[in-house]
């Protein structure tokens, strides 16, 4: 009878938390006791721990008259999920001593199944990050799981597949003693080589391309506007005119993450379970349904997760009938827009998560589509009225760019079709090209600062680093006393002035940059 102590860790939201499995062996009654405010999963455990140990060639706790008590400290967090048990089975063999190895330094992670084998879990990048934070050296984790572990350096990643193999490369004598029947045992596991960043190109027969969209040359102009500069955007027209198009097409006009950013994305998408590859290196792009709920999109619940706005984090959010989500959405929005960051707060605790996107929105004229149009509007007063009111000023304020996507002309459409010659995407290429040097621009701008875009310049810095003509001040001031803009589109305006400025490589703010830009201010729609 003995007593052990290793670790492991959990996600919480999206802050990686170590946790010490200790277990504790005495004479008595068969019992297991699990202690350390587990949810059902954990508390679950003891009976998929039993079964693997037992269907890897030991007697499981089950079998033995034992008092079996397991404490995960620290005992005031909150346990979740089942990415304990792989800890909690090396503990309880260390503690029985069936096995004996120096658990010093070295992590366990992972869900175990009835017959030894480990299975993956969410969350491993920040954890492995943080472990080697912690100075762990040795960290074990789910084979799935290990191209995104060894994205980190200076730390060994192992990723056996069951149970028996990592005891085996642990504490290869037991094996021996076990291989009775002469089934040969690995005797030992080799640390995953480290996962290069690789480029990972969207396939061309998917992907949305402005070449894909035909017209609409204003729309474009704007969306090049926004990906240079970070700004966010409200396409406005009937439906069926390209507006969901656009907004698909301008994910493709973001360049590429850097390294420290594709990091943080993936460590979010793997907090939440929704990674596919070991690297995101593109910009995400979420895309929810105006049906969603409040806690899906902002995120929430009794235990704080991240939602949508999070999972958009460095990418883009596009919000499709914008008015039909429910008003708690989209008045929602205001502090991520700002601040960039969400505060959930609870009774018992508060999270914060990181809200850095683009948000892309698109909305009809009114409930039918058809006001404003050649077609006759079927709304009611009270309807237009009902519609208007889901989107209040302060947001309205928010959004930097106000793009109207109106109808085109079928016969447009069937001659831009039959240019297929040379590059598809010659005119999306392009575009980017001019995207990248204004964006190489801003960086070299605020080099010294935290901000990367134009879009985040703050009031203290903006008339600085806008370096406008006196005659721009002038007439930003004349035509904000004229249209009443608030203090924040008086700012965005010159934001927005500041981007065009630079994808015309042009040092200094000038009138037509600034005019322009007015051309993109907040649209009568409703009127």
């Amino acid at each position: 009878m003995g007593f052990a102590k290793l670790t492991s860790a959990q996600i919480d939201g999206l802050e990686p938390k170590l946790v010490s499995i200790e277990i504790d062996i005495a004479r008595g009654l068969n019992s297991f006791t699990l202690v350390g405010l587990p949810d059902k999963a954990v508390e679950e455990s003891h009976d998929r721990v039993s079964a693997a140990i037992k269907n890897s060639g030991f007697k499981s706790p089950k079998q033995k008259n034992e008092n079996v008590v397991i404490s995960l400290a620290p005992a005031e967090l909150k346990k979740t999920g089942p990415v304990f048990d792989l800890g909690i089975a090396m503990a309880y063999l260390l503690a029985s001593e069936e096995i004996n190895f120096a658990p010093e330094k070295k992590m366990f992670l992972g869900e175990l199944s009835l017959n030894g084998e480990i299975k993956p879990i969410n969350g491993v990048l920040s954890i492995v990050q943080k472990a080697k934070e912690e100075g762990y050296l040795e960290i074990f984790v789910p084979k799935e799981n290990a191209e995104e572990a060894a994205l980190v350096e200076n730390v060994d990643i192992y990723s056996p597949s069951t149970l028996n193999e990592l005891i085996t490369h642990l504490d290869p004598e037991s094996a021996l003693e076990r291989d009775t029947k002469g089934k040969l045992f690995a005797r030992s596991l080799s640390a995953q080589p480290k996962t290069k960043p690789k480029q990972l190109k969207d396939s061309d027969r998917n992907r949305v391309s402005l070449d894909d969209i035909k017209g609409q040359e204003t729309a474009k102009r704007g969306l090049e506007i926004a990906a240079a500069g970070g700004h966010n955007v409200l396409l406005f027209g009937p439906p069926g005119t390209g507006k969901t198009l656009l907004a698909k097409a301008f994910s493709s006009l973001l360049s590429d993450l850097s390294f420290e950013e594709a990091l943080e994305v993936t460590a979010i998408h793997s907090a939440v379970g929704k990674l596919d590859q070991p690297l995101l290196t593109r910009p995400p792009f979420r895309s929810p349904h105006h049906t969603s709920s409040y806690v899906s999109i902002v995120g929430g619940g009794a235990n704080p997760r991240p939602g949508e706005i999070t999972l958009a984090h460095r990418g883009v959010i596009f919000l499709d009938e914008f008015p039909q989500f429910d008003r708690r959405v989209i008045e929602s929005l205001r502090e991520p827009l700002e601040e960039k960051r969400l505060t959930v707060s609870r009774s018992q605790r508060s999270s914060s998560f990181p809200a850095d996107f683009i948000l892309i929105a698109a909305m009809n004229p009114c409930p039918c589509g058809n006001r404003g149009s050649e077609k006759d509007c079927r709304c009611t007063p009270s309807d237009l009225a009902r519609y208007e009111r889901k989107l209040s000023g302060p947001i309205l304020d928010r959004i930097d760019l106000w793009i109207e996507v109106g109808k085109i002309e079928i016969s447009k459409l069937r001659e831009s079709t039959t240019k297929k010659e040379g590059d598809p995407f010659a005119e999306e290429e392009m575009t980017k090209k001019r995207i990248a040097l204004a964006s190489s621009l801003q960086s070299e701008r605020f080099k010294k600062e935290e901000v990367k875009r134009n879009a985040q310049l703050g009031p203290r810095s903006i008339t600085q680093k806008i370096n406008a003509e006196d005659e721009v001040y002038t007439l930003i001031e004349n035509v904000a006393n004229e249209l009443e803009l608030s203090a924040r589109g008086y700012h965005k305006v010159l934001k927005v002035a500041r981007t065009i400025a630079d994808l015309n490589e042009s040092e200094r703010v000038k009138e037509k940059h600034l005019l322009e830009a007015l051309q993109y201010r907040q649209k009568p729609i409703f009127l």
